[in-house]
């Protein structure tokens, strides 16, 4: 029977210390005690750990050095491919790392990589300082870039299983202002569309829209709760009109269902916000073109990038310390969809 492969997080259970710490031992950068360090490397070797990526060090040879220089971001080709949305934060990160004296590597991850779990050369010989992860990629494959020690954060995305910090949008409070301020436009008959099981971020803005009906006493209408949505204008022309009746407003969870809602009722001979009102997320490309452009509750992408980096570099230098979300909040951006309802 094969010998199970000893991981960081094992030697870490053992001394009861953490995984960042086991890792900044192994790969000879400061952060630790001397002390910790020699008792590190000597349970690594009781262990049978094998060491990877780069050659041995002993406690005593350890490089006391700034590092790597580098910075690495992964992401998966669809979520590069977003220029809109991640381009933005994107570009900040590449800003403030060179700010700060470091350089980004950048790597798309393949489906077949993460089948696979075969990390990029640059992290799999450490030759980064930190990992930034972009938006989601499988949990296992999270969870594999985690496990090599290297202080990590995520961007935009964040799961109970992965143990790492993560830089977030305040979905379920972002989402409640939508239907607050819908409410106060005088609706009380709403509806939303997303696809929930597509992104966290998604259910969060479904659970903000239940509270802010809850809070005001309103009654959720099931029909009205489209959480498998498809960016599809056939999808949601069949959806929409196969209702017996129709909400006074939408809350949709980006600009693009907003884009394609928006045409979906016009062509079925509503007005835009006379009949219905329509309330998007994002503040993209999308919500400016539409006709009448959208209501929407922007997000800052510089923020997100800027935060994201100064998280990562605070990690780097406390890699003991507990792991944290950090909530960023987004701004309504009123437009002309929306209105009060018809009398």
């Amino acid at each position: 029977m094969t010998k199970p492969k000893i991981t960081m997080q094992d030697i870490a259970d053992r001394l009861n210390i953490s995984k960042n710490s086991v890792s900044q031992a192994l790969s000879g950068k400061a952060g630790v005690s001397e002390e910790t360090r020699r008792l590190i490397f000597r349970t690594a070797d009781e262990l049978g750990y094998v060491y990877t990526g780069s050659r041995k060090r002993s406690a005593g040879q350890a490089e006391q050095t700034g590092g790597t220089g580098s910075i690495a971001l992964v992401a998966t080709d669809f979520a590069f491919s977003m220029r809109g949305f991640f381009g933005e934060i994107y570009l900040t990160i590449e800003k403030e790392v060179q700010k700060r004296g470091k350089s980004l590597q950048i790597q798309s991850i393949s489906k077949q990589m993460m089948d696979e779990e075969a990390l990029p050369a640059f992290i799999e010989q450490r030759e980064v300082d930190g990992i930034l992860i972009l938006s989601h990629l499988s949990t296992d494959y999270m969870n594999k870039l985690v496990d090599t020690g290297i202080p990590t954060v995520l961007i935009d995305h964040h799961h109970p299983d992965v143990h790492a910090d993560a830089i977030l949008t305040n979905n379920r409070f972002s989402a409640y202002r939508a239907v607050k301020y819908l409410s106060e436009l005088g609706h009380s008959r709403m509806g939303f569309i997303g696809n929930t099981s597509f992104s966290p971020s998604y259910y969060e803005r479904l659970e903000g829209f239940h509270l802010a009906h809850h809070e005001l006493g309103l009654i959720v209408n099931p029909e009205w709760i489209v959480s498998d949505a498809l960016e599809d204008p056939e999808f949601l022309e069949k959806r929409i009109g196969a209702m017996g009746e129709q909400p006074t407003a939408w809350f949709c969870v980006n600009d693009g269902l907003g884009f394609i809602v928006n045409s979906t009722v016009q062509n079925m001979g509503y007005q835009v916000p006379t009949d219905i009102s329509i309330v998007s997320f994002d503040n993209g490309q999308l919500s400016r073109l539409a006709t009448p452009k959208t209501t929407t509750m922007a997000v800052d992408l510089a923020l997100f990038g800027q935060t994201a980096i100064r998280q990562l570099f605070w990690r780097m230098e406390q890699p003991e310390a507990p792991y944290m979300e950090l909530l960023l909040p987004t701004t309504l951006i009123e437009r002309d969809s929306t209105s009060s309802p018809r009398a």
